[in-house]
C-alpha cells in the first residue's frame, strides 16, 4: 500500500474530527478487526450473494468470523433483526454469545443496551436485536423474521434440514437478507448441496475453505502437536483440513459387500419373501419418507441360503394413505415360477401401530417388529456380517454392467453412507428384515458345530477359576 500524502492525511483527520465519540468507537472496532483478520475471514463485499458457506478445520477462527459479521451488521444497521442458530441452547449461549470469540466479546460495551441470558437476546442501542435459537427446536423459527442469520456448526445440527428450512422461510427482511454458515464439514446432504451451489458460477452461494494450520499462530503449540497425529486419517482430513469426504467412506456397510445378480439371469425360486416397512411417521419425524424393501430368501448353487433385494421404494405417504399401497404390494409375486409375499414386517412405532392393526383385520400375514432399546447403529451392526459374508444380492443394471439397478441405487447409497446419511429409513427396513430372517434360522452365518459331543463334554466339564493361584 502506498503511503498517504500529507494532504490525504489532513483530509482523513478532518473527517474523523467531525465524528461523534460513538462513531469513533465503531471505526476503531472495525479497523481493529480488519487489521488482524486474515483475508479469508473478512465478509465478502457486494450484495450479489445470499449464502456464505464457511467450511474450515477446527481452530480456523470460524466462530470469530460469524460473530464479527453479525455484530457489525447489527451495529451498523439500525432496527434490524438478526438470528444466531447453534446445535443446542448451551452452544448459543456458551459459544456464540458468551464464548471467547462470541458476540459479547467482539461487540463494544457502549453499543449494547441489554443482554437477556434466559431469552438469548442481545439488544443494541440502535434498536437492532440479535436473537439466539437452538437447532434442536426448529419449530421456534416459525414466525420470527430476520435480515441476517448466522448458522454455527451447521453439520452438527440434530434436525438439520428441518431447521434450515424453517430458517430460510423467516429470512425475508430487507433488500438482501443473507445467511452465514460456519461449520467443520460432514458429508451430509445439505452440506453437499450447498457446496455444489457454491461451485456453480451463476449461484448466489459462495464458499470459503481453510485448514486448522492457517490459524496456527493463534493456537496453542501443544494443540497443534496433539492434532498432528491425525494427519493422514479420515478424521484428520475432515476435522483439520475441512475436506468434504465421500459419505460412504465412513459407512458401516461397504458397497463391495453386496453381490450382484447378473442381468439376464432368471431369478431363482424363492423359499420365503418378506416385505419390510419403516413408516417413519411420528410427531418428531413427520417430514421423513415411508420406506419399503422386499427380500427373497433362496439357495444359490455355490453358497448357503442368501437373500435378494427385490424392490425398494420410498414415498411421503402418510397414514391412512399408506394402507392401500401396502395391500397392493402384498399381492405381488416374485421370481420363478412366481411366489407371493409370505410376511409383512412393520416396526411397531408411530403410525406403524395403526397400520399393523389394519393389516391384521384385512387378513395380511403381518408381524410387528420391536427393536427394544437397541439404537439404529447397533441394529445395523447385528446384521452387517450377513452382508459382509456375501449373502445379500442386488439385481444388476441392464444398461450399466457391474452396477446395481437404478431403483436399488438410492437404497445402496443410503445404507453404505449410514450413519452419515441424512435419512435412515432404508437402513431400518433392511436391518429389521435381516434380523428376523436370521432369528428364524433362514440365514445362518455362524452355524453350530455338528459334533454335539463337544457341547456334551463341555457341559459336564468342571468349571475352574482361570485367575485362581
Amino acid at each position: 500500500m502506498n503511503a498517504l500524502s500529507r494532504a490525504e492525511m489532513t483530509e482523513i483527520q478532518s473527517s474523523l474530527a467531525l465524528l461523534e465519540v460513538e462513531d469513533l468507537e465503531m471505526v476503531a472496532w472495525r479497523l481493529g478487526w480488519l487489521s488482524t483478520a486474515r483475508d479469508k475471514q473478512v465478509t465478502p463485499e457486494g450484495d450479489w450473494w445470499t449464502t456464505w458457506l464457511i467450511l474450515a478445520g477446527r481452530g480456523f477462527g470460524k466462530t470469530r468470523m460469524g460473530a464479527e459479521d453479525i455484530a457489525w451488521y447489527a451495529a451498523s444497521h439500525p432496527d434490524v433483526r438478526c438470528g444466531v442458530i447453534a446445535p443446542t441452547s448451551n452452544d448459543v449461549r456458551g459459544v456464540c454469545f458468551e464464548g471467547e470469540s462470541g458476540l459479547m466479546a467482539v461487540l463494544p460495551v457502549d453499543v449494547i443496551q441489554s443482554y437477556n441470558k434466559s431469552l438469548l437476546e442481545i439488544t443494541l442501542r440502535n434498536g437492532s436485536l440479535i436473537k439466539g435459537y437452538s437447532a434442536e427446536e426448529p419449530g421456534r423459527l416459525r414466525g420470527p423474521q430476520h435480515h441476517r442469520v448466522w448458522c454455527d456448526e451447521l453439520a452438527a445440527w440434530q434436525r438439520l434440514q428441518e431447521t434450515w428450512d424453517m430458517m430460510k422461510f423467516g429470512l425475508r427482511l430487507g433488500q438482501n437478507p443473507c445467511v452465514i454458515a460456519t461449520t467443520t464439514p460432514k458429508p451430509l446432504d445439505l452440506i453437499r448441496k450447498l457446496v455444489a451451489e457454491a461451485l456453480d458460477e451463476d449461484s448466489s452461494t459462495l464458499m470459503t475453505t481453510g485448514s486448522t494450520y492457517e490459524n496456527a499462530d493463534n493456537l496453542a503449540k501443544s494443540f497443534i502437536e496433539e492434532v498432528s497425529q491425525y494427519e493422514g486419517t479420515q478424521l484428520g482430513r475432515q476435522e483439520l483440513h475441512a475436506e468434504l469426504l465421500d459419505p460412504e467412506e465412513g459407512g458401516i456397510v461397504k458397497r463391495s459387500w453386496f453381490r450382484t445378480w447378473p442381468d439376464g439371469r432368471e431369478f431363482p425360486e424363492f423359499d420365503f419373501i418378506v416385505q419390510s416397512y419403516d413408516t417413519a411417521f411420528t410427531e418428531r419425524t413427520s417430514g421423513d419418507p415411508t420406506a419399503c424393501t422386499v427380500w427373497g430368501v433362496f439357495k444359490p448353487e455355490d453358497r448357503a441360503s442368501s437373500v435378494m433385494l427385490l424392490d425398494a421404494w420410498g414415498d411421503h405417504l402418510s397414514y391412512p394413505d399408506l394402507k392401500p399401497r401396502v395391500l397392493e404390494d402384498y399381492t405381488a409375486s416374485y421370481g420363478e415360477p412366481g411366489k407371493r409375499v409370505d410376511l409383512v414386517l412393520v416396526e411397531e412405532k408411530g403410525s406403524g401401530i395403526s397400520l399393523i392393526q389394519d393389516l391384521q383385520r384385512a387378513g395380511v400375514h403381518v408381524r410387528a417388529y420391536n427393536p427394544g432399546r437397541a439404537d439404529k447403529v447397533t441394529r445395523l451392526h447385528v446384521v452387517s456380517n450377513i452382508i459382509q459374508a456375501g449373502r445379500v444380492y442386488i439385481p444388476e443394471s441392464s444398461k450399466l454392467k457391474g452396477q446395481f439397478r437404478s431403483w436399488a441405487e438410492p437404497f445402496v447409497e443410503q445404507v453404505c453412507s449410514f450413519p452419515l446419511a441424512s435419512h435412515d429409513d432404508y437402513v431400518d427396513t433392511m436391518s429389521q428384515a435381516l434380523r428376523m430372517l436370521r432369528d428364524m434360522g433362514m440365514i445362518n452365518i455362524d452355524p453350530l458345530p455338528e459334533d454335539d459331543d463337544y457341547y456334551e463334554e463341555d457341559r459336564h466339564r468342571a468349571r475352574q477359576n482361570p485367575y485362581a493361584m
